[in-house]
């Protein structure tokens, strides 16, 4: 159960105000593939108890390239990524939200950048995380501030529900089936054939802290290819092109570069893949969320808090205590050196197995799992 207060005059709308449908929502996830991706169960449950309702969501464009299309959306509002910086951008956000006259704003980031457009948005309502998961000025500028009881990041966001009468709804993320980037499925066919299964290899990671050696995750390549005949596709996105070449140069023959694909077309592929494997990222949340079975790599975040969401994921993290590391200001990849490649292969055929019906035993269920 959440805890939540509201004790500003700003924060109340009229008695009965949430037993209409019709209520005009605004969440505010700016950005992070990832996070966004994790927030998407916001608005099945939001559909759930009022299916009329008005859902919007404020987002920056290359995450909005990924969730335009959403059933359950009504209005994205894409706000460039620096509009903090120009009064005349602030001022053009504010005359666009306030046109759009919404009730309530949900803001599950909680940063100073997400309930400062809020407030801007002039909703009476706008519900967001108390002190310490909200930070910087978030729970001064939301005017009803949930302190959450969960740990995963999803069930948090959930949360944020229960001040319009929401509790206890389950993650649901029903990502946009995408039409045209179907054809990107012609590549893995081409490659492995129509029936042949195939594992998703990410090698990139949005901080350094979070990458795992090459070296290590052409081993896994190998022993997936060696012991279930099943090949590897290995991703990358910029300037990770050289070390997913060195990778598949290494694995044996089990391993392909993949194309460039867009957001969408790796949404595409991912449903398709047997297999995800990669470290805490956008790619992981990804696959998470449509269902492929994944093994998250975790060195300097918690699975308990962001691991890969739901039963059929595994993530893998070394022993020992994480609290006290320093996350996104580290820069070395330490924590992920401590992750053994045996351990990363165990994490695969418990989840492989469980697909193929093979009962496991207790053994094969030592690594860490999430939610």
């Amino acid at each position: 159960m959440a805890f939540y207060v509201s004790d500003t005059k700003e924060s109340r709308l009229a008695p009965g105000r949430f037993a209409e449908s019709k209520l005009r929502i605004l969440i505010v996830r700016l950005s992070a593939i990832g996070d966004c991706i994790l927030t998407t169960p916001l608005i099945a449950a939001i559909r759930e108890h009022y299916p009329d309702a008005h859902i919007a969501w404020a987002i920056e464009k290359r995450a909005a390239l990924l969730l335009e299309g959403h059933a359950g959306v009504d209005q994205f509002v894409v706000v460039p990524r620096h509009w903090m910086k120009s009064l005349r951008a602030m001022r053009s956000m504010r005359r666009q939200l306030k046109a759009s006259r919404f009730d309530v704003v949900l803001d599950p980031q909680s940063l100073i950048k997400s309930s400062l457009l809020g407030w801007l948005s002039g909703a009476p309502k706008r519900i967001g995380f108390g002190y310490p998961v909200g930070r910087e000025l978030a729970p001064v500028l939301n005017n009803c501030r949930v302190v959450p009881t969960g740990e995963h990041l999803v069930d948090r966001t959930l949360e944020l529900l229960k001040p319009l009468g929401i509790e206890h709804s389950e993650a649901v993320f029903d990502l946009p089936q995408y039409g045209a980037e179907q054809s990107i499925l012609a590549f893995p066919e081409n490659c492995f054939g129509k029936q042949k299964r195939f594992a998703l290899v990410n090698v990139g990671a949005g901080w350094p802290s979070k990458l795992w050696p090459t070296d290590r995750y052409a081993e896994v390549v190998r022993y997936l290819g060696q012991r279930y005949q099943l090949p590897s596709m290995v991703l990358w996105y910029g300037e990770e092109r050289q070390t997913a070449a060195d990778l598949v140069a290494n694995s044996s023959g089990f391993g392909v570069l993949a194309p460039e694909t867009s957001l969408r077309e790796l949404a595409a592929l991912t449903r398709r893949a047997a297999l995800f494997l990669g470290s805490d990222t956008g790619p992981l949340h990804l696959a998470a969320a449509v269902h492929t079975p994944s093994v998250g790599l975790y060195g300097p975040t918690r699975p308990e808090h962001c691991g890969p969401y739901g039963f059929e994921h595994l993530a893998v993290q070394p022993p020992g205590d994480r609290t006290g590391l320093k996350m996104r200001n580290a820069k070395d990849n330490q924590s992920m050196l401590q992750i053994d490649v045996s351990r990363v292969c165990r994490a695969c055929d418990t989840l492989l197995r469980e697909e193929s019906g093979t009962p496991l035993s207790q053994g094969q269920l030592d690594t860490a799992t999430t939610r």
